[in-house]
């Protein structure tokens, strides 16, 4: 079904810890000019100098998430007629996995998964047995460095999601010192290979509606920097088969690696949308635009996803704004 610009009521979103993920805003500012002429996006974030507030048509200046009321929030929502809630953050997901019902009765939808899905993904451990139990290649993770038997060795925190203070191809010995640096500590077995990101969007019925791989070919403080897409069937199938088996909804990401024997690893799955997640949208997973309308009661299924035949590739780099 082609895409159409109406004049409607106000579209009024709100993202929240919007920092300096500038691009994640524009790739929302498009999909909701593709669906009203009356929009107004409010960035939040607790930082009132963050760069994010000038990319957005309205800032507020969020308490943090720690001690902001679901009150406050939907006092915020409603004074500013906001429906729309857009989470970014780790840190705050739970938050709104465990408000969701609650702000839908306020008539607030938000893009985030169920609060148990969640849960797991910022439990490295969790995950592992989750994904384990389901029959899918995770890579084996434990808090118990003697239950590995490899040569060498990843080592992470087991909460939140990202790869800050990882220790990666490290010894045994080494393993062991670097664990000592964290606070809840797991480790893995290093796996050579390729790691690929799979963005995904599933509906609220469940049911994975797209799916774009993409190879992260340089990648700094965990955020790709420099993304190229790319086609695996067996891959994507797998992925969009994991989708639906946990409650997830809306962008979701799986880490993957490929061996050299072409074998698959999952690593860990972020519920949220991502620092190259755009490139993604830009191949055809159009997760807000999605969101928008399923919020609004359109039926996805008469929006077909609609992949790039070239693939494309997203170099990130410093822009400068003159205002």
């Amino acid at each position: 079904m082609p895409r159409r610009k109406t004049s409607t009521p106000e579209l009024n979103i709100l993202v929240t810890s919007i920092s300096k993920k500038v691009p994640l805003l524009k790739s929302l500012g498009k999909a909701c000019w593709e669906i009203s002429n009356n929009v107004k996006v409010f960035g939040a974030d607790s930082d009132p100098n963050c760069i994010g507030k000038y990319f957005v048509d309205s800032f507020w200046e969020m308490p943090r998430i720690d001690v902001l009321r679901v009150e406050d929030l939907t006092n915020f929502c409603a004074t500013n007629k906001i429906s729309y809630i857009i989470p970014t953050r780790d840190g705050e997901l739970l938050y709104f996995a465990k408000h969701k019902e609650k702000l839908l009765r306020k008539g607030i939808h938000v893009m985030i998964s169920d609060y148990k899905a969640v849960e797991a993904c910022l439990d490295k451990l969790l995950f592992y047995d989750l994904v384990n139990k389901m029959g899918f290649p995770a890579v084996t993770t434990t808090k118990n460095i003697e239950e590995l038997n490899c040569d060498t060795y990843v080592v992470k925190e087991r909460f939140g999601a990202g790869s800050n203070n990882i220790g990666l191809n490290l010894s045994k010995a080494e393993a062991a010192d670097y664990a000592l640096k964290l606070g809840n500590p797991i480790y893995q077995p290093m796996i050579q290979g390729r790691e690929i990101s799979a963005d995904l969007y599933v509906d609220n019925k469940n049911g994975t509606k797209g799916i774009i791989c993409r190879y992260r070919q340089l990648v700094i403080n965990g955020e790709s920097q420099i993304s190229e897409t790319l086609r695996n069937i067996e891959l994507e199938e797998m992925c969009a088969d994991f989708g639906g088996r946990l409650k997830f909804y809306g962008h979701i990401i799986l880490q993957i690696i490929i061996d050299k024997e072409g074998n698959f690893h999952i690593i860990e799955a972020n519920t949220r949308f991502g620092g190259a997640s755009s490139l993604s949208v830009e191949a055809g997973l159009d997760s807000f635009y999605w969101f928008l309308l399923e919020s609004r009661g359109e039926d996805l299924k008469r929006y077909p996803f609609l992949r790039a035949e070239k693939e494309k590739k997203l170099i990130r780099h410093a822009e400068d704004l003159v205002i």
